[in-house]
């Protein structure tokens, strides 16, 4: 089985992540004309209970999964790492399998007493086949991850977006004829086929490693128990963590639809409204977390490694690598959000008026991508309760925000994303000060000022390209902007040194040139 090292697990992670996101907005763009604004809010209503089920069902098996695997292949402990797989693998599918079932006979009294619109039942129940397709695939990924190979992972999730992306579209048209609850239900079948070709693709993988031998199978001393303390003793808070996370989300999606109605603000506007946010506005802002979510991934295992030799100084190099990566490359984002928030809006989705809400989140983007590899740093350092509490903490303020402000006529759906702003940066200075604390990292303020004169002068130059319109179309010109402050940007991280020749050479394939 290849093994790769933590950069370049990171950067394999990130290359499926960049085509994912790519792929990603083929639906966000299309599914908008397709079933209206209406429909995605349909959609989006019902996602965020998916998500609290998926929360329970894998939550922190991954990466329990893939930080035991770690250690025990670190010490050279087999026996421990099959006992791991499989107690594992078996947690998932019973859990998986008594939670949809308990999830079906909820349904009627979930979509009619606690949702505002009972049309999310077809929705809700076309979701619940996801359950256990994505608790046996996340057991496998957890595995891949534990040995230092991101390759599976990376391969299974594009294969998943690649199929999901085709039979969201599909589906969603031909049912379309049958009313907006049909065609967002057609959307989440289109999940569904997505998540089962993913695990077709994982256990093609999975057999592979076996036959090299690699794979845990047979039968192995001691029993199961050992193994699922150790297990749980992990996966159970940060299972708490992502649960906070996403219950968050799923009372969001709630309390925000009803102080949009507590406003004055009809039903199927303020669906449009919420669909408009969640499922347009949070997809922009969250494309740069592809490469947060690599680095995520990938320091888990590393961590761990480092943490199981008490290497604290591997520790801070990993630490100090990752948050640099995660803000080097997610400051372009912001501010290309900010300043051309009106023509992103107008292009991908042809609605210019939902454009405000974008530049008040541009800001915020930053905070957003520095929370993963922080969370993942606690996690990896046995401090998952820490990132279970602040979770807890941001949530409960982001909540409370909403009721007390969305609920205002004058802000309406605005009210909603300052509580959603407050609790991203709020969250993310709770663990870089939990990091701290646990052991003595924190970031460099140099890198701060480096990266923020670095945006300044990125800004300037692309506003300058814009407004000169040397080329016919708008889109032409926002590339060709986005593209000169880029390049400038990436020259001042060089001249700045926050930017070298060693990060390249790190890089998968392109490395090889610099070397």
């Amino acid at each position: 089985m290849t093994r790769q090292t933590f950069i370049q697990g990171a950067m394999i992670l990130l290359a499926a992540g960049i085509i994912n996101r790519i792929l990603g907005f083929i639906p966000r763009i299309a599914l908008p004309r397709i079933i209206g604004a209406e429909g995605v809010g349909l959609y989006q209503l019902g996602y965020p209970f998916m998500s609290v089920l998926v929360t329970i069902v894998t939550g922190g098996i991954p990466l329990a999964v893939a930080k035991w695997v770690a250690e025990a292949r670190s010490i050279g402990d087999i026996h421990g790492e099959r006992k791991i797989f499989r107690t594992a693998m078996t947690l998932a599918i019973v859990l998986s399998t008594l939670l949809a079932g308990l999830a079906a006979l909820a349904a009627p009294w979930v979509t009619t007493r606690v949702l505002t619109d009972p049309r999310v039942y077809t929705i809700f129940m076309w979701m619940l086949p996801v359950l256990p397709i994505t608790a046996v695939s996340a057991v496998f990924r957890g595995y891949f991850q534990g040995c230092h190979n991101m390759m599976p992972t990376a391969v299974s999730t594009v294969a998943e977006t690649v199929v999901r992306i085709a039979f969201v579209l599909l589906l969603s048209a031909a049912l379309l004829p049958y009313g907006l609850e049909w065609a967002a239900a057609g959307a989440m079948m289109g999940v569904v086929a997505g998540e089962s070709f993913g695990l077709v693709v994982l256990l093609v993988q999975y057999v592979r490693s076996r036959q090299a031998g690699r794979a845990p199978e047979g039968a192995v001393a001691g029993g199961p128990f050992p193994a699922l303390h150790r297990l749980l003793g992990l996966a159970v808070p940060v299972t708490g963590s992502r649960l906070v996370g996403s219950l968050s989300y799923l009372f969001e999606s709630i309390f925000t639809a009803r102080s949009l109605a507590a406003a004055g603000i009809a039903t199927g506007i303020a669906t449009a409204q919420y669909g408009a946010l969640q499922g347009m506005i949070m997809p922009v802002a969250l494309l740069p977390t592809a490469l947060t979510y690599s680095l995520a991934v990938s320091l888990v295992p590393s961590l761990s490694e480092a943490a199981a030799g008490r290497d604290r100084a591997l520790i801070h190099k990993r630490l100090h690598q990752s948050t640099r990566i995660a803000l080097v490359a997610g400051a372009p984002f912001a501010v290309a959000m900010y300043l051309f928030a009106e023509p992103i809006c107008r292009l991908l989705y042809d609605h210019a008026e939902i454009a405000p809400m974008l530049r008040m989140l541009a800001p915020a983007a930053l905070f957003i991508y520095l929370q993963a590899p922080l969370q993942a740093a606690l996690q990896s350092l046995d401090k998952p309760g820490v990132a279970l509490t602040n979770t807890f903490i941001g949530a409960a303020v982001k909540l409370t925000l909403i009721v007390l402000l969305a609920s205002r006529p004058d802000l309406g759906i605005y009210g909603a994303l300052i509580a959603i702003i407050v609790n991203i940066v709020l969250v993310t200075a709770l663990h870089g000060i939990g990091v701290a604390r646990a052991i003595g990292f924190t970031m460099k303020l140099p890198d701060f000022v480096k990266v923020g004169s670095a945006m300044t002068v990125m800004g300037a130059a692309s506003l300058f390209v814009m407004k000169r319109w040397l080329l016919p179309a708008e889109w032409m010109n926002l590339l060709l902007a986005l593209a000169a402050g880029t390049v400038v940007y990436l020259l001042l991280m060089v001249l700045m040194r926050m930017i070298d020749r060693h990060d390249v050479v790190r890089i998968p394939f392109i490395g090889r040139i610099f070397r």
